[in-house]
């Protein structure tokens, strides 16, 4: 059998990343979440009237460490789709400290390891506010 890396493997590390950020969403601890991203990674999400974020730390892990708690969060992998080192994922989330979001993640392989390198988001309206 090659040596060469299945589809398979691929589809699990990609996952695993992913799955840090789910696991780190659910315990409100960046240090957990972070690990799954690149240094690099950006994270973006559309308003009704401008668009906002910037670094993952910035826009994602200061306010996961100051802003959430931590909730039984029940995230879905929507799909998975990758060609050769680049990939990219939807992960829908019910109940990320009340919230309900749509995340479209961009990951890398970088240096034989899948890492995120871009989030953008939507939050759904919370239907008992609307």
């Amino acid at each position: 059998m090659s040596e060469e890396t299945t589809y398979v493997e691929e589809y699990n590390a990609v996952v695993e990343a992913l799955n840090k950020y789910n696991e780190g969403g659910a315990k409100a601890d960046s240090a957990i979440m972070s690990q799954g991203f690149h240094p690099e990674a950006v994270v973006y999400a559309a308003g009704e009237t401008a668009v906002s974020g910037g670094t993952a730390k910035e826009a994602l892990f200061d306010v996961i460490d100051t802003s959430f708690s931590p909730s039984n969060s029940r995230p879905a992998i929507v799909f998975v789709d990758i060609v050769g080192d680049a990939a990219s994922a939807r992960v829908d989330t019910d109940n990320f400290d009340g919230h309900r979001f749509t995340d479209y993640f961009h990951l890398l392989k970088v240096a034989g390891e899948w890492k995120i390198i871009a989030k953008t988001f939507y939050t759904h309206p919370d239907p008992m506010n609307s």
